[in-house]
């Protein structure tokens, strides 16, 4: 049994995956198997309708599958917000066609949020290895300036013609396979929270997403020319992560700190040239740089830690609080920021418990750790090797800026992540003054 079958028998919605090259002519049945006697809606964006979605069209009205007319976005800088959300949802209402997403990430969330609302399940034509929510439950959408997961379930079908997605621009390939690659320290965060008893690791989950992971990592070239060999398993790893979402109800197995910074600059409204820069760009940078942090992690001497003066240093809450609102006074999100902060805050007793767990079973946790984690140098190559961005200026993002987002990513989700842990042993200032030592090191509230 393959790993996709596997990952199918844990999923709670999605009942088929089709995987393969030239294969968009199987969506007719596909589509009739699925949604039997139902009409279809083919839901698009101007570059996806010509990759794929006009083609789509034809082949279900080959097949005689009622179909009203496309859906097509064409806003040139489309993203999932809350506007173009209601746009669809209200096309939807008009009809009880099955939406048919064909594209990737914003037209997936977008559907598949649109169809949870209007009461009807969804197929969908994957267009790009640019991210790993196709299979995922949960669609993220901005809504009034905060990037939220809202609850809606995964589609009931995708299709993934390799052949189509191996022809998507070079950029969004590189996207996808950033996005993959953060599996990887999100891995190292979930070890660091089992491990400290604040979340365990979910064994089916873990074993999706984990298990063939470095294996589909292992060709960024091949990946960046559109090989077949490359882009296939590159596509594999993506939907598997969405289906460990599915099975879990959470994006624990598939993410961690790296994504908090991505979600803080969505929700900054970080834009570089006018544009969004790309969710697995954002994330890739990230992990580059989480990856170095756990390399500090990783050298410092853990068993000597002081947890007297790591308890001396933490604070109440309320001063906690009081930092929080300083940091977060000009942003939209701050209810966000201090709910999320509260729900994760420890006294100085839990923490120094949790520290005298993290000092005694440190060789463990550094082993575990060890044989998760690639090196940044690694990481950066690889990067490098498939055409993503390996400098935050890249994707506007200063040295600065990124310095202190370390700080305020962690204020961002109340996931356990390797930034709690620099913060409750009182070494982010230490670990980042090593990693930014030839940039500005004062943390600055812009």
């Amino acid at each position: 049994m393959t790993k996709i079958e596997q990952a199918l028998k844990s999923a709670h919605e999605t009942r088929v995956l089709q995987i393969g090259v030239n294969i968009l002519n199987r969506l007719p049945g596909l589509f009739t198997e699925q949604f039997p006697g139902k009409k279809a809606i083919i839901v698009a964006d101007s570059n996806t309708y010509e990759a794929a979605g006009k083609a789509a069209t034809e082949y279900l009205s080959s097949s005689c599958i009622t179909q009203e007319k496309p859906f097509v976005f064409t806003e040139p800088n489309l993203f999932a917000e809350y506007k173009y959300l209601e746009q669809l949802e209200n096309c939807l209402m008009q009809t009880d066609a099955i939406p048919v997403a064909v594209g990737s990430g914003t037209i997936n969330d977008l559907t598949k949020l649109a169809a949870y609302r209007t009461g009807r399940q969804y197929l969908c034509v994957a267009t790009a290895a640019s991210m790993d929510g196709y299979t995922a439950f949960g669609a993220s959408v901005t809504y009034r300036g905060d990037k939220q997961t809202f609850t809606c379930p995964a589609p009931q079908a995708v299709l993934a013609d390799i052949e189509i997605i191996r022809r998507a621009p070079p950029e969004l390939t590189a996207s996808g396979y950033a996005d993959l690659f953060a599996k990887i320290p999100a891995g190292a965060d979930w070890i660091l929270a089992d491990e400290l008893g604040v979340e365990p690791i979910e064994p089916t989950a873990w074993s999706i997403v984990q298990d063939g992971l470095h294996e589909a990592l292992a060709h960024p070239a091949g990946a960046r020319k559109g090989t077949v060999e490359a882009i296939t398993p590159l596509v594999e790893g993506l939907m598997l992560g969405g289906f460990a979402m599915q099975w879990t109800r959470t994006s624990r197995p598939a993410s961690g700190a790296e994504h908090q910074f991505s979600h803080l600059w969505d929700m900054e409204h970080h834009t570089h040239n006018g544009k969004m820069p790309a969710h697995g760009f954002k994330v890739g940078i990230a992990t580059l740089y989480l990856s170095a942090l756990y390399e500090q992690l990783l050298q410092h001497p853990i068993q000597q830690l002081d947890i007297k003066s790591c308890c001396a240093q933490w604070t109440e809450w309320k001063q906690q609080e009081t930092r929080a609102k300083k940091m977060f006074a000009d942003t939209d999100f701050l209810t966000t920021v201090l709910n999320e902060a509260q729900a994760k805050y420890i006294t100085k007793d839990e923490l120094a418990q949790q520290l005298k767990t993290f000092k005694s079973k440190w060789p463990v946790i550094r082993e575990h750790l060890s044989r998760q984690l690639l090196p940044s140098a690694e990481v950066k190559r690889r990067l490098q090797l498939v055409g993503a961005p390996v400098e935050p200026e890249t994707i506007g993002i200063s040295q600065i800026r990124l310095r202190n987002s370390f700080l305020r990513a962690q204020h961002l989700r109340r996931r356990f992540t390797i930034l709690d842990v620099a913060v409750r042993t009182s070494c982010l200032d230490l670990w980042l003054n090593q990693m930014f030592r030839k940039h500005e090191t004062d943390i600055c509230y812009h």
